[in-house]
């Protein structure tokens, strides 16, 4: 569609009204598109906005862990438009291009299904942010059309999908972990209460959650909050 206020909105109401698995939804641009927490993100034409929809089956990984299922399709994606060795994970979601974020992800959960929504700067970047931001284009790697960029992704996703369903959540862990940022990065956290950690990533727990340690040698787990390279 041309435009629209939400393609998670729009797609979380197919969700309810029993639209399946596997359906996407692409706007040129948004009204009212929106990051974690409810934050503004803009949408100018020529950058990918998508949503899809993921029905919840008996005896899957938690459904928090999708957000990482989510990165790597986008990952792999990024790498084969030339991202190459220069698109890496955040921790939980983010794709960033040279240390920049490229894209956000949103998950929210409607009834028994989960609706992802991607937005992926292919043509612009934002800018006046609290992080530093990176598109294709900006990068120097052209700015991939926006439909066959989604095409592809939602090849990657489904075959990450499949992963996580048939192999577990541990394969997807362990291979998200081979494209995060190097064990020792320096990091800083905000929770949801506006408190502020710092200290080295040191991977992944069972569960996903972040390993942080701290100057004092202690181990801090976050299972949600905000995090920022240094």
């Amino acid at each position: 569609m041309a435009a629209t206020g939400s393609t998670n909105d729009d797609v979380a109401a197919l969700a309810r009204a029993g639209e399946a698995e596997g359906f996407w939804l692409r706007a040129e641009t948004q009204t009212g598109g929106r990051g974690r927490h409810g934050r503004n993100w803009q949408s100018p034409v020529g950058n990918l906005f998508t949503s899809t929809i993921i029905r919840r089956q008996t005896g899957e990984p938690p459904a928090a862990s999708l957000a990482m299922v989510a990165a790597l399709a986008l990952h792999q994606v990024a790498v084969a438009y030339g991202g190459g060795g220069r698109v890496r994970l955040k921790w939980p979601n983010d794709v960033l291009l040279d240390g920049a974020k490229l894209s956000g992800i949103l998950l929210e959960a409607v009834d028994d299904a989960v609706v992802i929504g991607f937005g992926v700067n292919l043509a612009h970047r934002p800018e006046n942010l609290d992080r530093e931001t990176a598109s294709f284009a900006h990068a120097g790697l052209g700015a991939p059309d926006p439909a066959a960029f989604l095409s592809d992704l939602a090849d990657a996703l489904a075959y990450w999908l499949g992963r996580w369903r048939g192999e577990g959540l541990g394969v997807i862990l362990r291979e998200w972990r081979a494209r995060a940022h190097a064990v020792g990065t320096p990091l800083r956290t905000t929770g949801a209460d506006g408190h502020q950690i710092e200290g080295l990533f040191e991977g992944l727990d069972d569960d996903g959650a972040l390993k942080l340690r701290l100057a004092d040698g202690t181990i801090h787990i976050l299972h949600a909050g905000d995090v920022f390279l240094i």
